[in-house]
């Protein structure tokens, strides 16, 4: 394995919008560029073992608090304009813009969990990513889950969000272990896109005027866990209905086939899992070539 630098940066949206991102970088020859989209309410920390790996068998990383999340929050919470919406249309794009500014004349790829691998279709500059490989990416929604864990999800999306709204301004997350306190409009969202079919699809011809879901054909892996109560084989299929023309591939990982006791949402990116992350090495490597 190479030897790396690792350094944090600015990167400018648009709307001149800061968020805080980590390049890792190799040393040697750059075998292509890669680009983390974080889970929503993660912040970039959590990928960092996982892109310290990356960055060690030669490709380039770039890892990114979305706004109004870890260090790209300034102010309070409550006061965030940040949407899930905003994430890919803003956020993501500029992201991928500084990847392709800090690392010219390369391939590019989405390693995408979860919401980070949902917005793609958003991106004005997707069709620079040379593949997309996805982790526990799906429309989550509600009616698909198993009946135990639904009552669970409805009373997330449904009573605790639009609750915690009301009372705080915001959607206290960290309260029920669903990462970092969320932005009113991001949970908003996330939740009207949950108790739909197709998660974006929900903001079609709505919010959203403008995507490019239905033209892009990038080559794309879509793993999911059988132990992951949202992005089961049912809610990524749904989500692949909203691109219809994307080459994909899905791929349904057990837990036990890789002698670990869970991989469920999260657990994927643990230093634990590292088992698994020959996986999207294999499919990186591949569409280097």
């Amino acid at each position: 394995m190479t030897e790396i630098s690792v350094r944090d940066i600015k990167v400018i949206c648009e709307d001149n919008y800061q968020l805080a991102a980590t390049i890792f970088k190799p040393t040697q020859n750059i075998k292509g560029a890669v680009l983390i989209g974080p889970a929503t309410g993660i912040k970039r920390q959590f990928y960092a073992n996982f892109a310290q790996f990356l960055a060690k068998n030669g490709f380039a990383v770039l890892t990114y608090d979305n706004r109004g999340i870890g260090d790209s929050l300034y102010g309070s919470v409550k006061d965030s304009k940040a949407s899930l919406q905003c994430w890919g249309q803003l956020d993501q794009p500029a992201a991928l813009d500084e990847l392709m500014k800090c690392f010219p004349k390369t391939h590019y790829h989405l390693v995408g969990h979860s919401a980070g691998g949902q917005l793609f279709g958003l991106l004005p500059n997707a069709k620079q990513l040379k593949s997309i490989f996805n982790y526990a990416c799906s429309s989550g929604r509600l009616w698909n889950m198993r009946l135990s864990h639904q009552l669970k999800a409805h009373f997330f999306m449904n009573f605790f969000i639009p609750t915690s709204n009301a009372l705080f301004g915001h959607t206290k997350a960290q309260w029920v272990g669903m990462g970092e306190p969320l932005p009113k409009q991001v949970a908003k969202q996330w939740q009207t896109w949950c108790n739909g079919s197709g998660y974006v699809k929900m903001a079609f011809n709505k919010s959203i005027e403008q995507h490019y879901y239905e033209e892009l054909t990038t080559p794309s892996m879509w793993v999911n866990a059988t132990d992951d109560d949202i992005a089961n084989d049912a809610n990524v299929q749904d989500m692949l209905k909203v691109c219809p023309k994307l080459s994909a591939q899905t791929l349904t990982l057990k837990p036990e086939d890789y002698d670990l006791t869970e991989i469920g949402h999260m657990k994927f990116f643990s230093r634990k899992s590292q088992a698994l992350w020959k996986l999207p090495l294999e499919w990186l490597e591949k569409h280097s070539a």
